[in-house]
């Protein structure tokens, strides 16, 4: 059974993931609103190509985080939700907090970071 912890932690992934999915939609909807309005001048166009290139790093900056919530709730329906990916410790209930979908205690994170600097 989870603990009233883990289920707090459940159900703020999963209000972190439908709104974050209705943004996803909004923005799309938004989008294509736009491009078939078809300005067409040379200096529109750069502007919504700009715009797309903005829209699409968004996107997948979303996709990710969507992906890493997903993933959360996957461990927690495995029972392996705040454990460490990489050492198999405790992640402080603080840091989950913070950060629901977290996979690296603090200790990991803080090193990883130093590592790709």
């Amino acid at each position: 059974m989870a603990s009233d912890f883990t289920q707090e932690m459940k159900e703020l992934l999963l209000q972190e993931r439908a709104s974050l999915i209705a943004k996803m939609q909004g923005d799309n909807d938004k989008f294509k609103t736009e491009a078939t309005t078809g300005r067409g001048d040379s200096v529109d166009l750069a502007s919504d190509e700009g715009a797309f290139k903005k829209m699409e790093a968004l996107n997948a900056m979303d996709a990710k985080r969507l992906t890493s919530i997903e993933n959360a709730l996957k461990r927690i329906s495995e029972n392996r939700y705040g454990i460490c990916l990489k050492c198999g410790k405790k992640i402080p209930e603080d840091r989950l907090r913070a950060m629901p979908s977290a996979v690296l205690c603090i200790d990991c994170k803080t090193a990883e970071e130093k590592r790709s600097r």
